[in-house]
């Protein structure tokens, strides 16, 4: 990636490259006997966290304002999209800018994804048919992220689940012990540009690997904790915070932490 350099002169990066040294910790799932979980610490205990609006280069150029909004969202199965489609009811035209298209053709479009038709939200004007732009009455954003928020709601409750769960990645694989036992292992990393398949090197700019969005004010394990918990289950996510308690300060920072920034040697008054 091109470096850059900030006013005082530090050598800075755009995006930092994605092979680097990670830690990576395994516990036994408390909730399952047969689960194991794999936890990236490099990524939990980064300061990333969501610049939407606030320094956000969104994934097409000369599209800011959409954030990652911009091809819409995959659904993850059926039970999704009728959450999806219900909470769309509740919404009114003052708070959703595409109220009209959505209520005449429908939120709901079929695509393709990994060669095979696939079902995500509507694209209109560009991107999701629920992003109001700026510049709207109702507040630019996801109409369903302000939904929540006006109910007092968590916005994973009422988002498309690959909304919620962006920018970590959950896996999970039925692996052969050597013991020939079964054991389900979830993995919970980084979604980096990697995890959109080969179409991820052609994002204009992707936050996880960006300096831009690792300015957040607690680790990620904990600005994401309801997340993770509903990812993990609430033992599991309360193993797994413990655990990053106990490592914190004893590994190197995600290299686009501030302070990976610093030369070694150097300090900065950012």
């Amino acid at each position: 990636m091109p470096r850059e350099s900030t006013d005082l002169g530090l050598p800075t990066v755009r995006e930092v490259e994605p092979d680097f040294p990670r830690d990576w910790i395994e516990f036994a799932d408390p909730e399952q006997p047969d689960g194991l979980i794999r936890a990236d610490l490099t990524w939990l205990l980064s300061s990333w966290t969501c610049v939407y609006g606030r320094g956000c280069e969104g994934v097409v150029e000369g599209r800011a304002e959409d954030g990652c909004c911009t091809h819409g969202a995959f659904y993850a199965d059926d039970e999704d999209e009728a959450r999806i489609e219900g909470f769309a009811k509740k919404l009114r035209r003052k708070a959703w800018q595409y109220a009209e298209v959505g209520r005449e053709l429908g939120v709901t479009e079929v695509d393709e994804l990994d060669g095979e038709p696939a079902r995500r939200t509507r694209t209109v004007d560009g991107a999701c048919v629920f992003l109001n732009r700026p510049g709207f009455s109702g507040g630019a954003g996801c109409a369903l992220h302000h939904l929540a928020e006006r109910h007092g709601l968590h916005p994973l409750e009422t988002k498309p689940d690959v909304c919620w769960q962006l920018p970590v990645r959950r896996t999970q694989e039925w692996v052969a012990r050597s013991d020939d036992e079964q054991v389900l292992v979830t993995s919970i990393g980084e979604f980096d540009r990697r995890g959109w398949g080969p179409g991820g090197a052609d994002l204009h700019w992707w936050c996880t690997s960006s300096p831009a969005a690792h300015v957040g004010a607690e680790p990620l394990y904990l600005s994401y904790a309801p997340e993770l918990t509903a990812l993990l289950g609430e033992q599991a996510y309360d193993e797994l915070a413990r655990l990053c308690v106990q490592r914190a300060g004893g590994i190197p920072p995600h290299p686009a932490d501030p302070a990976a920034q610093v030369p070694s040697g150097q300090t900065s008054n950012l």
